[in-house]
């Protein structure tokens, strides 16, 4: 990659296959998405330079040193008080590069020098907040759940070093009563603590209690081929223990430790790769949790070669036997187009096989002319659906009656377009089309950002179409309404709905033609 600048395979998601996209990238509110994610993946052949990450590593550890305190902690930017949750967040860090082999924290001078200094910053803050508690509470109330999400966190990484370095005698008691609450009242938090407490317990002696955790865990995990092993109520939310990467990340490290289920970890290492399919890993943190454990834990899926024979009616495409269909390099990406004369009927035979490990994804695109009206719904995991409702007012106020065939709109008539949008998973870089009939003009002509139901959108309203661009589009249902106005008398195609994810246009779905008179 850092000797071929110019290859598509350091270009934006956004940016590739251009020619499959409802709408060009320069019309979207992505443009600058698109160059900063290029831009990123350009920096990738540096890490193939080892002089370059030596360089790099020093200049982080020297960053470090300065954001640590007199007392230890760590500041999240200069000129800010201690941070511990920032503080415990970087000491595991340094215990997954240590995992890794990127550094051996032990005999690094400088890595054990500030890890030493923040666990014993942060054994001191656990040992004040059991004095607090204990100064606060009878010891029959010590008994109740005092466990926090930054207690968790604080176990979690502990057990990393629990070997390396001593708990100070005056911070034992705090330790024990914190991981006895662990051990007690576990049930009561997320998945993301649950598996923090599972390998801090099983890190320290506990070989029980962590198993008992994961079977838990699995009873209410859901399982299936497309999506891999996850969990329905794994959401975000506004705190750092609500991320759903980092919490994934977390629970594939906890179940390769601690039971070594293979299948388990594999399957949950397909749902994170399918979020990086429709989206972006979203921040670093989440980045470097999920790459921590998709290197480290399962089956190493990077060790070999991809390995796909393709099928389509009796052409056989197999890269690694036609030098014209050379797999990108890292990526192992292939493309192969047919124009219309070469296109027959025995191509709608497709045969994916895949003799290695991993997974490997892809598409097939047929592209064609078809009149609107004629158009049938066509389902992926996004579904649309379109119908539309004249806007009546009586005496008891409005009412909506829907345009079905052989309803008669009238010139003047306000005409509500409704559109139901079902998506089975997190996606990014979503765009929606409507198209109008010609004989209808929008109310709404102004384009704008709206909000509606938790779920932020822009809307462009265009000649002959209403456009909705979704930075960030939830699984979920959710409908949308806009007024037209009937102006033209005549019998029209109203066209279709269409939605498309700019990042992986392979998830794109439309409604069903609609024909409308208009009297």
């Amino acid at each position: 990659w850092k000797n071929t600048p110019d290859s598509k395979a350091l270009l934006s998601n956004l940016e590739k296959n251009q020619e499959l996209k409802d709408v060009l990238l320069q019309e979207t509110p992505w443009v600058l998405d698109a160059k900063d994610e290029t831009t990123r993946k350009h920096r990738i052949g540096l890490l193939f330079d080892l002089n370059n990450m030596s360089n790099n590593l020093n200049s982080a550890f020297n960053k470090l040193e300065k954001l640590q305190c007199s007392n230890g902690g760590f500041m999240w930017f200069p000129g800010m008080p201690d941070d511990r949750y920032i503080t415990q967040h970087i000491v595991t860090g340094f215990a997954h590069l240590d995992h890794l082999g990127v550094i051996n924290v032990n005999t690094d001078y400088k890595a054990w020098n500030m890890v030493q200094r923040g666990i014993r910053y942060l054994d001191n803050e656990v040992r004040k907040d059991y004095d607090w508690l204990k100064k606060h509470y009878t010891a029959k109330e010590l008994a109740e759940n005092h466990l926090s999400d930054i207690e968790i966190q604080y176990l979690y990484m502990r057990s990393y070093y629990i070997d390396k370095l001593e708990i100070q005698s005056n911070c034992k008691e705090g330790y024990e009563y914190f991981r006895g609450q662990a051990q007690k009242y576990w049930l009561e938090e997320n998945k993301y603590m649950q598996g923090m407490i599972a390998l801090a317990l099983y890190r320290t002696g506990d070989k029980t209690l962590p198993t008992k955790i994961l079977a838990s865990l699995k009873e209410f995990s859901l399982n299936n081929e497309e999506m891999g092993m996850y969990w329905k109520e794994n959401n975000g939310g506004y705190y750092w223990w609500q991320a759903p990467i980092e919490t994934q990340a977390l629970l594939i490290e906890a179940y390769d430790e601690i039971s070594g289920d293979q299948k388990a970890v594999d399957d949950m290492k397909v749902w994170l790769l399918k979020q990086k399919q429709t989206q972006d890993w979203k921040t670093t943190k989440a980045t470097t949790e999920a790459i921590y454990a998709l290197l480290l834990r399962g089956t190493d899926w990077l060790a070999t070669e991809p390995n796909v024979e393709i099928t389509v009616g009796s052409i056989k495409i197999d890269p690694k036997n036609m030098p014209e269909q050379k797999a990108e390099a890292g990526t192992g990406y292939i493309k192969t187009s047919w124009n219309g004369t070469e296109i027959k009927s025995e191509m709608g035979n497709v045969t994916v096989v895949k003799k290695d490990e991993g997974v490997s994804w892809g598409s097939l695109y047929w592209q064609y002319f078809e009149q609107l009206d004629k158009i049938t719904p066509h389902e992926t995991p996004l579904k649309l659906s379109k119908k539309l409702f004249i806007e009546r007012m009586g005496m008891v106020g409005k009412s909506m009656d829907e345009v079905k065939q052989g309803t008669d709109i009238k010139v003047g008539d306000k005409v509500i377009v409704r559109i139901e949008l079902r998506v089975d998973r997190e996606m990014q870089y979503v765009h929606m089309k409507d198209m109008r009939a010609a004989g209808s003009e929008p109310i709404n002509v102004i384009s704008t950002y709206k909000w509606q139901d938790g779920l932020g959108y822009y809307e462009s309203t265009k000649d002959a179409s209403t456009n909705f661009f979704f930075s960030y589009l939830p699984k979920g249902t959710y409908v949308f309404e806009y007024p037209v106005r009937a102006t033209l008398a005549g019998d029209f195609s109203n066209g279709i709905s269409s939605i498309q994810c700019m990042y992986a246009p392979e998830f794109t779905s439309h409604s069903e033609g609609i024909r409308v008179k208009i009297k």
